[in-house]
């Protein structure tokens, strides 16, 4: 994963080098954040995420579009997880994890201020803590592999964005029969510099 992740920074900075209509950007926005597995409460629970963006334009109504997120998700169980799983993770119930999240997103423009996005986010598990409790080691899986799709609205130098990630790997790393896999919803402002 690391080496992966290597080798597309190396890509990006050589691309950026030779890009003609590049832009960079911050961006912020909130994540709407749910965790398929017979363990957790359905429904969505609120986070955030937060970082940088780039533009590059391949041509007319083609793009891509790099970004490097610090992103935050919340979840519920519906049972304590160590009770059945693991009695030394202690209370897991309310769990908090932070991820740097890499979406490598294609920009397809049809109109000159709306663009739709499509393409895989490599996410890397930096933290996974209970509020006001210990640490919850050995429960998550390190990194998380979605598709991403949405759309972003152009306004000057604002862009308004929505998107929808659906993970594809299991992030379970407890037990291998209940498996996890996130679907988050991202709604956010962006400013280009």
């Amino acid at each position: 994963m690391k080496k992966l992740i290597l080798a597309s920074a190396c890509l990006f900075c050589l691309y950026v080098t030779h890009a003609q209509g590049f832009k960079i950007g911050a961006k912020v926005g909130s994540n709407i954040t749910g965790l398929t597995g017979l363990q957790f409460k359905q429904g969505f629970e609120y986070g955030y995420h937060l970082g940088l963006f780039s533009e590059l334009s391949l041509s007319k109504s083609i793009g891509f579009q790099p970004e490097l997120l610090w992103s935050q998700t919340n979840l519920t169980s519906a049972t304590n997880l160590s009770v059945l799983y693991q009695p030394s993770l202690g209370n897991l119930q309310d769990i908090r994890l932070t991820y740097l999240s890499i979406p490598l997103l294609l920009s397809i423009k049809p109109f000159k201020r709306l663009t739709f996005q499509v393409g895989p986010q490599f996410g890397v598990l930096i933290d996974n803590t209970k509020p006001f409790s210990a640490n919850a080691t050995g429960a998550f899986k390190n990194g998380d592999f979605s598709m991403m799709a949405g759309a972003q609205i152009k306004l000057v130098g604002l862009r308004l964005y929505g998107r929808y990630g659906i993970g594809l790997t299991n992030i379970n790393d407890i037990q291998e029969q209940d498996k996890w896999r996130s679907k988050t919803l991202q709604l956010g402002v962006g400013i280009a510099l």
